[in-house]
């Protein structure tokens, strides 16, 4: 008969294995069916619902860690829902405790992104981006225990003297709730901050934050409302600080990893591929990559620090980091010959006129993540390519040195990275001798005919229908 602990270690495997191939195209979810919130909200980082969904997820396991975890018993008495005299008085007061975690937090991804903006195309800059991801490194050391971000003594003292029962006490000590957890929310938090500053998107960094904010007070909404006994506290959270530091890794590493010199393709498909990652995450994680700590033995450490690396390597094989699989790492139509993209503008814009077929422009650079998640898992759907085949002349722009300076991106007014517009072409007629000219009506902002941001295959599909 096997152990708890070895039953617990295994089913987390089996998840974790189970999970692995599917996260790209989870991450990839489009937010809204048939509307380009990318282009209207300024979420030009492929972020999607996916990662609403994983934001609302890491919120909730910051709440199981060591700073935040012994405090909601505790916090869910003072300001009195475990005594309120009615369910609804309990779950009201709950609510609002945990409206004011989410006032605070997306108060600052308000100010993340207000302020990020100021920065300009700073932010997507290759010396920028590297520093960000050196920071989101070093804020996963403190999640496995390298170091610990708090608030000094004083200050949390001054914090926690908000208390007394009823909704204005329960609102006060929500909107102080996330500086007196510090020390487990500050790294997640800091990182998602990073990212919004960089994407510049107020809209999107208001709803990032809320999400995260919301999952941390689950379990005091939970508690408060129901009166439900949480489990008891344990090695178990040191597990999920792990995860939590493998999340800022994997996010730092996806940042910097378009500056670095590609992989050759690798010689299988997407769905072998994604096997084989997924096998060798669940051995690291049935071995121990989340279970064992840093805090123990040097043969502890060495044994953790080996499994956190393959743990790592099986995430960056699923992703592509380690060379993209033939098609994309998309596990569904992937198959067929891959889009035939021209570099030559003046050649695709006479082809697509002679042809009557419209003109696919794709603005892309090395460093911008959305224009790699753009070819590994739209740009491979088989319906996606068939449909470019048939009615456009598909043409990838190169702005990666300098964007500014691009004649092509200035002469179709594109502002961020990814765009991707369809245009019908024809050719203008001069007063002589002057020869015919070869031209394109360029799509308004709010036309599907003009993406900014990633979109998944579905919407990309109707919308290359749509222009037609």
């Amino acid at each position: 008969m096997i152990s708890k602990k070895t039953a617990y270690r295994l089913l987390l495997a089996i998840a974790v294995g189970v999970a692995l191939p599917f996260l790209p195209e989870l991450l990839a979810q489009g937010i809204g069916p048939g509307t380009d919130l990318s282009g209207k909200l300024g979420l030009a980082g492929g972020v999607s619902a996916g990662t609403f969904g994983i934001l609302l997820i890491a919120g909730l396991l910051t709440a199981a860690t060591p700073c935040v975890y012994p405090l909601i018993p505790i916090t869910v008495s003072i300001f009195g829902a475990s005594k309120a005299e009615s369910r609804g008085r309990a779950f009201g007061l709950s609510a609002t405790y945990v409206l004011g975690i989410c006032a605070t937090y997306s108060a600052l991804g308000l100010f993340a992104a207000l302020t990020g903006r100021a920065f300009g195309s700073a932010l997507s800059s290759p010396i920028v981006i590297t520093v960000l991801a050196l920071f989101l490194v070093v804020l996963a050391a403190s999640m496995f225990g390298a170091f610990e971000l708090q608030l000094p003594s004083g200050l949390q003292q001054r914090l926690v003297t908000i208390k007394g029962a009823g909704f204005l006490p329960a609102l006060g000590m929500g909107l102080v709730a996330g500086f007196i957890a510090a020390p487990c929310t500050g790294p997640v938090l800091a990182g998602v901050l990073a990212f919004v500053a960089k994407t510049g998107s107020a809209v999107l960094g208001f709803w990032m934050l809320f999400a995260y904010a919301f999952g941390l007070g689950i379990p005091f909404l939970i508690l408060g409302s129901t009166g439900a006994r949480l489990p008891r506290g344990g090695a178990w959270m040191e597990g999920v600080k792990t995860v939590l530091g493998i999340a800022l890794l994997a996010t730092g590493i996806s940042l910097v990893r378009p500056l670095l010199p590609a992989f050759p393709e690798l010689g299988l498909t997407s769905r072998p591929v994604a096997l084989i990652a997924a096998l060798v995450a669940a051995a690291a994680v049935l071995a121990g990559a989340i279970n064992l700590s840093f805090h123990g033995e040097g043969r502890e450490k060495a044994l953790k620090g080996a499994l956190l690396f393959a743990l790592l390597a099986a995430v960056g094989l699923r992703f592509g980091w380690l060379g993209t699989p033939k098609g994309g790492v998309s596990l569904f139509h992937s198959e067929g010959p891959a889009i035939a993209w021209g570099k030559d503008h003046a050649a695709a814009l006479a082809l697509a006129t002679r042809s009557n077929k419209k003109l696919l422009v794709d603005f892309w650079a090395t460093w911008c993540n959305a224009c790699n998640e753009l070819d590994e898992l739209t740009w491979s759907n088989a319906e996606v390519r068939r449909e470019i085949a048939d009615h456009f002349v598909p043409l990838k722009v190169d702005v990666t040195a300098d964007a500014n300076k691009n004649e092509v991106a200035k002469k179709y007014g594109v502002q961020g990275f990814p765009t991707v517009l369809m245009m019908p072409c024809t050719e203008e007629k001069k007063p002589e001798p002057k020869p015919l000219v070869a031209d394109c009506k360029i799509p308004g902002e709010d036309g599907p005919g003009r993406v900014v941001g990633f979109i998944d295959a579905k919407e990309m599909l109707e919308r290359l229908r749509k222009v037609q």
